[in-house]
């Protein structure tokens, strides 16, 4: 099964480079957007270059924008989740 592109406006992709000049890590933008480092990566070498271009057609609304974080952000918790997990189970000796 095929994994349909993702397509971002013009406007989501300024916004984003934006917070990444104003200062904050492209890592904790992509975990918070749901976004890999090299899409940001490009999207910041285009922005520098007046090159950054939109999507076209679809445009993401508020809700996706969202639902995307929200979905980074679950996905952090399970990874923490696991990591507590395998924790106490060392520290209870449990692994060998």
């Amino acid at each position: 099964m095929k994994i349909p592109k993702q397509a971002y406006t013009i406007e989501f992709k300024e916004l984003t480079v934006k917070r990444i000049k104003d200062g904050q890590s492209v890592s904790t933008v992509c975990k918070e957007l749901g976004l890999s480092d090299q899409t940001v990566h490009n999207w910041v070498k285009a922005s520098a270059a007046g090159k950054l271009a939109g999507a076209g057609g679809r445009v993401v609304t508020p809700g996706e924008m969202e639902l995307s974080w929200l979905r980074a952000e679950n996905l952090r918790f399970k990874r923490e989740n696991e990591i507590l997990r395998m924790a106490k189970a060392y520290f209870a000796g449990d692994v060998q």
